[in-house]
C-alpha cells in the first residue's frame, strides 16, 4: 500500500515527463552532445510508449491515473518534416547566420586592437582605467557583434596580460573581462533574442529595442562597481607610474576609434528603429557593414574571409541542430502531456502572477547552471509561454507594443540568461576566458572574480522587473514614430 501511494502521488504522464527531463540531465553530466542527448531521449521515450505504455494501457490504468489521448504517433509522423522544415524556412531565422557572420568579421577587421590601445592611453591614468577599457570596448562589441566566444577569447588576449603586467588583482581582472564579453548576449543584435522571437512569436524589433536600456544598464552597473572597487580596494587597481598625459591627440584617437563601430550599429540598429529595414534585412546590412571594416582596416583577405565563413557554418549550423533536436524533444514532452503538467504546476504554485514570474525566472536561474542558453531558450520558453500569456500582468505597452507582457518576460528571461555565462560548472565564458588566460590565473581566480558581476546582474534584473517600462518605453516610441 505504501508503493501504491507513493506512486500514486503523481501520474504516469506526470513521472515520465519528470523522467525524461532527469534522463536529458543525466545524459548531459556523461558529456553527450546536446544535440544527440535530445534526440536521443525522444527516440527512447517513442519506443517506450508504442511497445510498453500502448499494449499495457488498459493494466496501466487499473494501478496509476494515466492520460493516454495526448499520445498519437499518427501526429508525430504527420509533423515529422516540420522538425527541419519550419527552421529552415522560418524568415526571423535568416538573421541567425548574417548576424554570427557580422560578429566573427568585425573580430578580424581590427577595429577591436585599435580601441584598446587609444582607451589604455587614454584611461590609463586613472585608477581602474585598465578596467574601464576593457568594459567599455566589451560594451561597444556587445552592440556590434552578439558572439559570445568570440568578445570574451578577443578581450582576453587584449586586455588580460596588460592588466596581469600592471598589477591587477587577478580575480577582478577576469571576472571584468568575463562579465564585459557576455553583454553581447543582451545588447542587440543577439543572437539569443532571434531565437526568442521565434520561440514566443514576437516581434523581434520589439525584442531588439526592448533589450537596448537593460543591456546598457547591466553595463553601468558593471562600470559603476569598477569605479567605487578601485576607490575601495586601490591595489587591486594600480595606476601605472610612467602614465601619459592626456592631450588632444589622444581624444581624437579614441573618437577616430569608436567611430567605425558605432557606425555599424547605427546601421543596424538605426535602420531597425526608424523603420528603414526589417531585422533580417539590419541582419544583411550589418554583414556588409562589417566587410567594409576589414577592407578599410585592410584586414580582408581570402582566408579571413574562408576562415569567417567556415566559422559561420560551424556556428548557425550548431544552433541550427539544437534548435531541430530541441523541438523534437518538446513536441515528444508535449505528446505526454508535459506542457499541461507544467502549466498547472507553475500556475496552481502561486496566486499572485507575479510570484509566478518570479519563481520561473528562479528555475531559469538555476538551470543556467546546468545547462546552455540555447537550449532554456528552446526547450523552456515554449513551456512557459501559455502560463505568462494567461497572467493578469499589466505591463503598459503605450498602445503601440503587441504583447508587452510577453516582451518583458522575454528580456527578463534574457538578462537572467546572462548568468548562464558566468556559472558554473556550464559557464561557457569562464572556459572561454580560461583558454587565453597567461600562465598563474587559474579557475578559482575566475570563479572569485565573477561573483560580484553576477549579483550585479540579479540586481539589474530586479530593476527591469520592477519597472516595465524600461522594456516597453523605447519599441512604442519607434513603432509611434
Amino acid at each position: 500500500m505504501q508503493l501504491l501511494s507513493l506512486i500514486n502521488f503523481l501520474t504516469l504522464n506526470e513521472w515520465l515527463v519528470l523522467v525524461m527531463f532527469i534522463v536529458f540531465v543525466t545524459m548531459l553530466f556523461r558529456g553527450i552532445p546536446v544535440a544527440y542527448a535530445l534526440v536521443g531521449v525522444s527516440l527512447v521515450f517513442i519506443v517506450l510508449a508504442m511497445f510498453v505504455l500502448d499494449p499495457a494501457k488498459d493494466a496501466l490504468r487499473e494501478v496509476i491515473e494515466y492520460d493516454d489521448t495526448r499520445i498519437s504517433f499518427k501526429k508525430l509522423g504527420a509533423n515529422a518534416g516540420r522538425f527541419f522544415g519550419g527552421v529552415i524556412k522560418n524568415p526571423v531565422l535568416v538573421a541567425l547566420p548574417m548576424f554570427i557572420f557580422m560578429g566573427l568579421m568585425l573580430d578580424q577587421s581590427g577595429v577591436a586592437q585599435r580601441m584598446m590601445k587609444s582607451m589604455q592611453v587614454l584611461f590609463g591614468a586613472l585608477r581602474g582605467g585598465l578596467a574601464l577599457s576593457v568594459m567599455l570596448i566589451g560594451i561597444i562589441l556587445a552592440a556590434s557583434t552578439g558572439v559570445i566566444g568570440a568578445s570574451v577569447v578577443l578581450l582576453g588576449v587584449m586586455g588580460l596580460p596588460t592588466m596581469m603586467a600592471q598589477g591587477y588583482s587577478k580575480p577582478i581582472a577576469t571576472g571584468t573581462i568575463a562579465a564585459s564579453g557576455t553583454l553581447g548576449i543582451l545588447i542587440p543584435p543577439s543572437i539569443m533574442l532571434v531565437i526568442m522571437s521565434d520561440q514566443l512569436a514576437i516581434s523581434l524589433g520589439d525584442l531588439f529595442m526592448g533589450a537596448l536600456f537593460p543591456g546598457l544598464l547591466l553595463g553601468a552597473l558593471y562600470i559603476t562597481f569598477i569605479v567605487v572597487y578601485g576607490l575601495i580596494s586601490p591595489k587591486s587597481m594600480p595606476v601605472p607610474a610612467d602614465r601619459e598625459p592626456v592631450t588632444m591627440a589622444i581624444v581624437l584617437e579614441v573618437l577616430l576609434s569608436v567611430l567605425p563601430p558605432m557606425a555599424l550599429i547605427l546601421v543596424v540598429l538605426g535602420s531597425i528603429f526608424f523603420g528603414f529595414a526589417t531585422p533580417t534585412e539590419a541582419s544583411g546590412l550589418g554583414a556588409l557593414g562589417a566587410m567594409v571594416l576589414a577592407i578599410f582596416n585592410r584586414k580582408l583577405n581570402f582566408k579571413v574571409f574562408k576562415d569567417v565563413m567556415r566559422q559561420t557554418l560551424n556556428t548557425s549550423g550548431y544552433i541550427v541542430g539544437i534548435f531541430i533536436a530541441a523541438n523534437f524533444f518538446a513536441y515528444v514532452l508535449r505528446l505526454y502531456g508535459g506542457d499541461e503538467i507544467i502549466e498547472h504546476m507553475i500556475a496552481g504554485s502561486f496566486e499572485n502572477p507575479y510570484m509566478i514570474v518570479v519563481f520561473i525566472l528562479f528555475i531559469v536561474f538555476l538551470l543556467g547552471f546546468l545547462l546552455d542558453w540555447i537550449e532554456i531558450t528552446l526547450i523552456i520558453m515554449p513551456l512557459v509561454l501559455p502560463v505568462v500569456s494567461g497572467l493578469a500582468i499589466a505591463v503598459d505597452g503605450f498602445g503601440v507594443v503587441d504583447n508587452p507582457e510577453v516582451v518583458w518576460f522575454a528580456i527578463l528571461v534574457a538578462v537572467t540568461l546572462q548568468t548562464s555565462f558566468l556559472t558554473p560548472p556550464v559557464g561557457f565564458a569562464l572556459f572561454y576566458l580560461k583558454g587565453v588566460c597567461p600562465p598563474g590565473v587559474t579557475l578559482g581566480h575566475i570563479y572569485r572574480g565573477v561573483v560580484p558581476f553576477v549579483l550585479l546582474q540579479l540586481f539589474g534584473l530586479f530593476i527591469v522587473f520592477e519597472f516595465p517600462w524600461l522594456v516597453t518605453w523605447l519599441p512604442a516610441i519607434a513603432y509611434a514614430n
